[in-house]
């Protein structure tokens, strides 16, 4: 718990005068801002209800704002009524669409936006390096995206000292354990649901149907899209897991059909269900992101290419209200910066 009073005997905030220190005191209601820092600087405040109610000063929405902190919506609504009770000051007018600030809080952001800005400058300065005591951010998701997409995106804050620990596995049970604390960050091929966990969508991946050449070849030019899967009978599906959840939704969606029939190789690893495409094993259907460099080069063909692909949402998730390590916070941002170019 971080009092006001290092931010007013910085300078950084005006403090209200009560006569101690020979000014005379203020009459009641002719200063607010007085008013304010004198509230903040006897009640003693966590800095991250200042923080919030920044964020919302700055993005004009209780909406906006979560989605800058990483936090719920609710969280925020929370920490900012917090603030008000505990000034006896009404920080922001409720609209339509949005808030609009105060009087009072106008002239608090003032005050307190730059040192609280200097404050992250700082934490983003004194990051641990390498050796150093700062905890790991804890990230987990499926084992293909990470390792294709979020690890190398990453690569800068590992060598400049940050520490990451990274974990696989199913979307249901990563986000089980982001609820219970074993994670800071989950990257979710599925939409969180619940109060518990705020979410904010990383980017869509786009499912591709492919073969190697010689399968390619046997199929033929154009086969698939003049006779739809009826141009694949017989050859072997090389699937995820033995219900094929990835093929099943791409048949239904393109072909609107039920996929039927067992799958030839079943492998919780589509590295491993690409590998064994391009060696010729059949036919899979995986991400683009994750066979783009095989089909450019042509050691992949895709067997066609519908005006709408399915594709598939990824979420990068927390626990909310939890703002977590400025460690956390930098990988986060720096996966959602990564996004928009992939």
């Amino acid at each position: 718990m971080v009092s006001l009073d290092v931010l007013v005997a910085a300078g950084a905030v005006p403090s209200a005068g009560d006569g101690s220190d020979g000014r005379p005191p203020e009459p009641s209601g002719t200063n607010r801002l007085g008013h304010v820092t004198h509230s903040l600087s006897h009640t003693g405040l966590d800095l991250d209800l200042l923080r919030t109610f920044l964020a919302v000063h700055r993005a004009g929405s209780f909406t906006a704002a979560a989605r800058v902190l990483g936090l719920s919506q609710p969280t925020v609504t929370t920490q900012v009524r917090a603030l008000e009770q505990r000034l006896g000051r009404q920080l922001f007018e409720r609209l339509p669409r949005g808030v609009a600030a105060t009087a009072v809080a106008a002239e608090l952001a003032a005050a307190v936006a730059g040192p609280l800005d200097a404050l992250a400058e700082v934490a983003e300065r004194v990051a641990p390096g390498p050796g150093g005591a700062g905890e790991p951010v804890h990230l987990a998701g499926p084992a293909e995206f990470l390792s294709v997409r979020a690890l190398p995106a990453l690569a800068p804050l590992v060598a400049g000292g940050l520490r990451l620990r990274a974990t696989t596995g199913l979307a249901d049970d990563l986000l089980e354990g982001l609820r219970g604390g074993r994670y800071d960050l989950v990257l979710s091929a599925v939409r969180p649901r619940g109060r518990e966990v705020a979410a904010v969508p990383l980017g869509d991946e786009e499912f591709v149907l492919v073969a190697g050449v010689e399968w390619a070849r046997r199929i033929g030019p154009g086969a698939v899209a003049a006779e739809g899967p009826a141009a694949l009978a017989g050859v072997p599906l090389l699937s995820y897991a033995e219900d094929h959840p990835i093929a099943r939704r791409y048949w239904r969606h393109v072909f609107g059909v039920r996929l039927a029939g067992r799958a030839g190789v079943v492998l919780p690893d589509l590295r491993g269900l690409l590998a064994a495409a391009v060696a010729g094993a059949g036919i899979a259907v995986l991400p683009r992101y994750l066979c783009r460099g095989e089909l450019a080069s042509g050691d992949l063909l895709a067997l066609l290419e519908p005006a709408d692909p399915p594709i598939n949402t990824l979420y990068l998730a927390q626990r909310a209200g939890g703002g977590g390590s400025p460690q956390v916070a930098r990988v986060r941002e720096h996966l959602l910066a990564a996004a928009a170019g992939w």
